[in-house]
């Protein structure tokens, strides 16, 4: 646990008690603070009482008496309006802030010479897998390594920090939004999409939260595939912000990506980007990396010379899985990791679940998890990584439902559709195969049935593009409930390489 030093004997309000909710109120508690928490669910405060916390109605509290407001990450803070809790701080002038401004916080009260390096990672889609994949590459490489943060273990629950140590962390809009100065030594932005809008208020306040990741960065890994990346990219260097510009090929979504590092206006080493519309004073980012670092489709290369041939790493196909290796690689590389090392680390990366997870194999079909790809643009991912595919979509769909998908239709051999927005998905498909299944049962065993039916070698792929509210508790229950319907047709499990 990362104790939370400062506010020793100071009244901290902790609303919402799921995983960084509780995990605040520990690592407050064994700084010396007073935490007094409250939630709406009966249970959670039962446990917190059992737990020995102090537990009281915040909405008859004396709010002059709290140093700050821990609020939960699934809290509103702006929009659609702000938390009642939220309202009653501000009145009192408490300021609020959520569990990662609070390991920032105990970060920067240690001596520098005793503190982790940190790197940060957030993005709508991507940021799991590049968190995941970058602890294993540095693990592999020899770094003590904490993984966690908006996946896995809360952050404040990781081990308390040695001097040695490195934070991988991925975090959320919702958890940046409560930042104010967390400085990350490495910062991640893999891409940006329409999401989460209804709790920023739109684009632009979304834009804005996960912007917030590069406020007090070292270097910042700038994805910039869209628009919004590319503002933010040109808003680091016009500022003369450090990072590294990782761009695909405007209009080819996660096409080859460069490397070039942001410098201030003085610099006189040029990159030219004018081409691509992006700033001309980057150059290379790291000592002993020269030239442009392309990733496209099984491969890294500098300078027309391989760096990684990712061909025979099984759990990241695809060019969204390149670019991925490609921040894990600039990454790992700006901390020190030799290149050998690092790109040993990409090749053995063993995958991550729900997120193009082959699960079986039963004959020639391959069943593929790609639970967590709750939304359109996720589910390109996976769609583009294949020729053709038995696919299976659906669940609660989010605004725009499988729209942007239509050039990659010609791909479905046929889809299988599930949950609430079977029906619309079904519209949506028009002329390309496809039955409305219901449950993933079924649907797993109809994708199954057709498949076997081509005698060819095919794959049967989980990618909803929708969220699983709709029949689910969360996208790993969902990824679980297929696992175990592919099993219960006989297939062989598949290992991990």
């Amino acid at each position: 646990m990362i104790a939370v030093p400062g506010l020793e004997g100071r009244r901290i309000a902790v609303f919402g008690l799921g995983r960084s909710g509780s995990t605040a109120a520990r690592a407050l508690h064994a700084g010396g603070a007073l935490p007094v928490l409250w939630d709406d669910s009966v249970s959670s405060r039962m446990q917190a009482e059992a737990e020995g916390f102090a537990v009281e109605d915040l909405t008859g509290a004396d709010w002059s008496g709290f140093a700050a407001l821990v609020l939960s990450p699934g809290a509103p803070l702006t929009h659609p309006r702000p938390h009642w809790t939220v309202g009653k701080a501000r009145d009192a002038g408490v300021e609020v802030v959520g569990d990662i401004e609070l390991f920032a916080r105990a970060l920067a009260a240690l001596p520098e010479a005793e503190r982790p390096k940190v790197v940060a990672i957030t993005g709508t889609n991507g940021k799991s897998t590049t968190t995941a994949l970058l602890g294993w590459v540095l693990k592999q490489a020899g770094l003590t390594v904490h993984v966690g943060g908006n996946i896995g273990i809360g952050v404040l629950a990781l081990p308390a920090p040695t001097a040695d140590a490195v934070y991988v962390i991925e975090v959320s809009s919702y958890q940046l939004d409560l930042t104010t100065t967390f400085a990350p030594d490495v910062a991640i932005l893999t891409n940006i999409s329409p999401d989460h809008l209804d709790r920023h208020g739109g684009m632009a306040g979304y834009v804005a939260a996960k912007a917030r990741i590069f406020a007090h960065a070292g270097l910042s890994l700038v994805g910039v595939d869209e628009e919004w990346g590319r503002k933010i990219a040109s808003s680091l260097a016009s500022a003369g912000r450090f990072g590294t510009l990782i761009s695909a090929h405007p209009g080819e979504s996660r096409d080859p990506v460069l490397f070039s590092e942001i410098q201030g206006p003085g610099d006189n080493s040029q990159c030219e980007l004018a081409a691509t519309g992006h700033p001309k004073n980057w150059v290379p980012a790291f000592a002993g990396m020269s030239g442009v670092l392309k990733a496209g489709p099984g491969c890294l290369s500098i300078e027309g010379q391989p760096v990684a041939d990712l061909r025979s790493a099984r759990s990241l196909p695809g060019r969204h899985n390149a670019q991925n290796a490609a921040f894990a690689y600039a990454a790992a590389r700006a901390l020190g990791v030799p290149h050998d090392a690092a790109v040993k680390g990409l090749l053995t990366f063993p995958g991550l679940a729900h997120r193009m997870e082959e699960v079986a194999r039963l004959g020639r079909i391959r069943f593929v998890n790609d639970s967590k790809a709750t939304n359109a643009d996720a589910a390109r991912q996976a769609l583009s990584s294949y020729d053709r595919s038995f696919w299976i979509a659906g669940g609660r769909a989010k605004a725009g439902g499988i729209d942007d998908l239509e050039d990659l239709f010609p791909r479905v051999a046929e889809a299988f559709l599930i949950g609430e927005a079977a029906g619309p998905f079904a519209a949506r498909l028009g002329d390309t195969p496809h039955r409305i299944s219901g449950d993933m049962a079924t649907a797993v065993r109809e994708a199954a049935e057709a498949a076997a039916a081509t005698g060819r070698d095919e794959v049967v792929l989980l990618s909803p593009a929708a969220a699983s509210f709709d029949q689910y508790p969360d996208f790993e229950a969902r990824g679980e409930a297929f696992r175990a319907a592919v099993l219960n047709l006989g297939a062989t499990p598949s290992g991990h390489g």
